[in-house]
């Protein structure tokens, strides 16, 4: 079990105007009850193979996803369906591809880990722990000796940070000045282990710091803080075309994965968090100062229920992959023995 006094809940108020207000209410939303029906889906044995949840992480994605423009590159992780979906990839095309279904963005060859869709630069759920770290290196690079002017945002998690991955894209980056925004979602327990027990260094900004990058710390839970740090650190990194490190402080509620049995941390400490939910705090926050009536609550609400349902029925109609198919994109090399 995590150490860590929960913080208060996220406060104060919104300094957007009401249609960035409620256009991030919104994306929330779409990603809440995309992941709560995928859940439901997995029950039924509908979504098979391994499902990764981000219910209780939102405002991060939502937040530094709207700071970013659409040449920049974003690499993310195993739990990536909210990041694909704010990135620009259907609702359609993600419910489709954790059915295995042949229109999913990857043909239904990758499921639910392996998201992919080149046309809006998503470059990724990534399988490996850390995997995605040098990928983001190597697009930032090349848009670099290209002559592109865009970042690249890598999004991981805490438990990436033990990974050798980590340090060898954090010296890399800063050795040969990459625009890398390294986004990292430090929810506090990685896979299942809380951090305290599998890292002597609890400061991750201590370490990336070490490197000689700017680190900057915020509450993952608010997506207010989340959007406003990212506008600056994404503005540092074009200007100076220099990484940057975010340490975004949240906390997933569901379990590691599907299969997880969550042993590693009690219900208290889950419950206790739970008051700081990025959406009820940031509604809450809305309402009382008038940028937010319950009506529009509900409708927004709505829309994001909507959208999900017409994501199962397009998965759900579409067809699965050709037999004759099963061998489009692999190759073999060719030769003597």
């Amino acid at each position: 079990m995590s150490k860590m006094k929960v913080p208060k809940p996220p406060s104060g108020p919104v300094p957007w105007d009401k249609p960035l207000a409620h256009a991030m209410l919104a994306d929330m939303l779409r990603i809440r009850r995309m992941e709560e029906r995928a859940a439901q889906l997995y029950g039924e044995q509908k979504i098979r193979g391994f499902l990764h949840l981000y219910i209780g992480e939102e405002a991060v994605a939502t937040g530094v996803l709207r700071a970013l423009t659409p040449a920049d590159n974003v690499v993310a992780t195993y739990r990536e369906h909210g990041h694909a979906l704010l990135r620009g990839i259907s609702m359609n095309a993600i419910m489709a591809e954790m059915f295995g279904k042949q229109d999913g963005c990857s043909r239904g060859r990758g499921g639910s880990m392996h998201l992919f869709d080149r046309a809006s630069r998503f470059y990724g759920g990534q399988a490996i722990v850390g995997g995605g770290l040098p990928l983001a290196v190597g697009l930032a690079l090349a848009d670099k000796l290209s002559g592109r002017n865009a970042l690249s945002a890598c999004f991981f998690g805490e438990g990436a940070v033990a990974e050798g991955a980590f340090h060898e894209a954090m010296n890399l980056a800063a050795l040969w000045q990459l625009p890398v925004l390294f986004c990292c979602e430090n929810n506090l327990y990685a896979m299942g282990t809380a951090l305290g027990r599998s890292e002597s260094q609890t400061d991750l900004c201590a370490k990336a710091a070490s490197y000689g990058t700017t680190t900057v710390s915020v509450d993952g839970m608010d997506v207010v803080a989340v959007h406003e740090t990212a506008l600056r650190a994404a503005d540092q990194v074009r200007q100076h075309g220099r990484p940057v490190f975010l340490e975004l402080r949240t906390f997933r509620y569901r379990a590691h994965s599907m299969f997880d049995p969550e042993l590693y941390r009690a219900k208290e400490e889950v419950d206790a968090w739970k008051t700081r939910g990025p959406i009820h705090t940031f509604t809450a926050r809305l309402k009382a100062q008038g940028g937010l009536s319950e009506d529009e609550f509900l409708a927004l609400d709505a829309a994001a229920q909507a959208e999900v349902e017409a994501a199962l029925a397009f998965a759900e109609g579409s067809d699965w992959e050709p037999v004759q198919d099963l061998l489009r994109d692999v190759h073999t090399a060719q030769g003597t023995a």
